[in-house]
């Protein structure tokens, strides 16, 4: 089973993303580590002052890990591009923009990129390119911890009664 974490940065993806991973017993795997370790930075926007990444490129890496049949929990605000096809569930997070802005002023982003990513949440960017790439899509408010258990527990009755019988499960692959 492949579950992807998307969310404008700042909203709690890799707490959430490990935090899962470990409930499940999944794969936890981080999208920064597979960027830096493949050297998939194309340029460095100066005006942005953020790096550009191949998404292409990216997706390509990461249906490899997929392959290899683990069950995992992708970690990335990028995530939300791998196809369909290779995801069993997208979680989309979100938090209010006052939260989202302590966070990300925590972080020492500049005024800029914190503007931007701010926009990104007013927009729903991360959701919204999601659903075009027809995800199964579970949003969760994150402005306060999630319980994991309840979280682990939707997710578990989301493939154990699945109204298309498709038997997707949380069961461990063979």
């Amino acid at each position: 089973m492949i579950i992807i974490i998307s969310g404008t940065p700042g909203t709690g993806k890799t707490t959430l993303s490990k935090k899962l991973a470990k409930e499940l017993k999944f794969k936890y795997v981080d999208v920064n580590k597979i960027i830096k370790r493949f050297n998939l930075i194309d340029a460095y926007d100066e005006s942005r002052k953020t790096n550009i990444i191949d998404i292409y490129k990216l997706n390509k890496i990461l249906i490899k890990f997929i392959k290899q049949g683990d069950d995992l929990v992708i970690d990335s605000h990028l995530s939300h591009n791998i196809p369909k096809k290779y995801v069993d569930l997208c979680i989309i997070l979100k938090c209010n923009l006052k939260e989202l802005e302590k966070r990300l002023e925590r972080k020492r982003w500049h005024k800029e990129k914190i503007r931007e990513n701010m926009d990104a949440e007013i927009f729903n960017i991360c959701y919204e390119e999601a659903k075009e790439q027809k995800h199964k899509i579970l949003v969760i408010n994150n402005d306060k911890q999630v319980n994991i258990k309840q979280l682990t527990t939707k997710i578990k009755k989301l493939f154990t009664s699945s109204p298309k019988g498709d038997g997707k499960s949380l069961k461990k692959k063979k």
